[in-house]
């Protein structure tokens, strides 16, 4: 049997810890990969610094977090049909979800378990740092865009018609806008979307067809005449206060007037808890009474797609085919901050810190 390693968080709010693991054992419809490239998402930092008492009160100590990986399958279990040993693949890692909260399922160790329906072949061309990008961002962006309580979009497919519908992404440059972008086009809409300008030819290059700076003073009246004759279909919100412009923008469109969140609409960078959670009320207060006065239907967008059909409709049906023929990219670009479990704490810190069109990855 394999030997196993973990980079381990031993109590709330503690540094990493590289130690032994156990070998995890693969269930009904999963596989175990071994490893070779994982990523860091902003939830590992504030997971680290605030504990799970908050948002996810059923993990417990010791434990192995982390979302993404890519690397080969070296097992199988029952059922599992689609993938082999050998196999390269991406997939994320559940550890986190309340129906699972395993260590078994985390993504900081060697050896990691994933759902076979929520796994995907990459193609030979494709490093495994490009590919472990993807998993926790391109889940988020398909349960905003395609969930039946999110804005319930037609799933992507081979060659998708025209809706003649556009969808608004705010924040198209983060993990999640560039793949909701990609998503959103496959599937037949047009894309408005913001960033900063020195990323608007990148999101052009993913599918959008018109990008604003989103700190430009009048960026709301702009994308307001942008959709003058178009359709709505929808708004994802990603960043700092991007659900309050989407408010101010859906109110004066026509068409679907529905704002999934995928960023928690707490202002800057939490301090704490409790910080987190005054942000959240009163900011939750002002949207209430925004969007009802408006007439649009706001939720939030959990990185999940386990138990939902969505899961094997983008990582069976559609993804494995779209990196092969380059339809879909593994975007945005990874940022190599290291080598080795050892190499994950310092990853986290450089996230906290913030990175812009990057996603900070870690080789193993």
């Amino acid at each position: 049997m394999p030997t196993n390693s973990a980079a381990w968080m031993l109590g709330p709010k503690q540094r990493l810890q590289v130690k032994e693991a156990p070998y995890p054992k693969p269930g009904p419809g999963e596989v175990v990969v071994r490893n070779r490239a994982i990523a860091i998402n902003p939830i590992d930092w504030i997971q680290q610094d605030q504990g799970t008492a908050f948002a996810f009160g059923w993990i417990k100590y010791p434990f192995i977090f982390g979302n993404d990986v890519a690397g080969e399958v070296v097992e199988t279990g029952d059922q599992v049909t689609r993938l082999k040993v050998g196999d390269r693949v991406t997939g994320q890692a559940y550890a986190v979800d309340k129906n699972f909260a395993n260590s078994a399922y985390g993504a900081f160790q060697l050896y990691t378990v994933l759902l076979e329906r929520n796994t995907a072949p990459i193609p030979d061309k494709m490093s495994f740092e490009e590919a472990s990008v993807l998993p926790l961002a391109l889940t988020t962006a398909a349960a905003g865009l395609f969930e039946k309580d999110q804005l319930r979009l037609q799933y992507p497919g081979p060659e998708s018609k025209s809706t003649g519908k556009t969808v608004l992404i705010w924040g198209g440059s983060t993990s999640v806008g560039c793949n909701a972008i990609q998503l959103a086009v496959a599937a037949g809409y047009d894309v408005i979307s913001t960033s900063s300008p020195r990323n608007f030819d990148m999101l052009r290059s993913l599918g959008a067809s018109e990008v604003f700076d989103y700190n430009d003073s009048k960026v709301v009246d702009k994308i307001v005449s942008a959709m003058e004759g178009k359709t709505s279909a929808g708004a994802l919100a990603i960043g700092d206060n991007s659900v309050f412009r989407l408010l101010d923008i859906l109110g004066r469109c026509k068409g679907d007037k529905h704002i999934a969140m995928a960023t928690f609409p707490v202002p800057g960078k939490p301090k704490n808890a409790l910080h987190t959670m005054y942000g959240f009320i009163t900011s939750m207060i002002s949207i209430t009474i925004k969007s009802k006065l408006r007439g649009i239907k706001t939720s939030f967008v959990w990185g999940s797609v386990a138990h939902s059909p969505v899961g094997e409709a983008i990582y069976v049906n559609f993804l494995p085919e779209a990196l092969e023929t380059g339809r879909f990219r593994a975007a945005p670009e990874p940022m190599v901050a290291g080598s080795g479990l050892e190499a994950v704490q310092g990853a986290i810190d450089v996230q906290r810190k913030g990175v812009s069109a990057k996603k900070v990855v870690v080789s193993l």
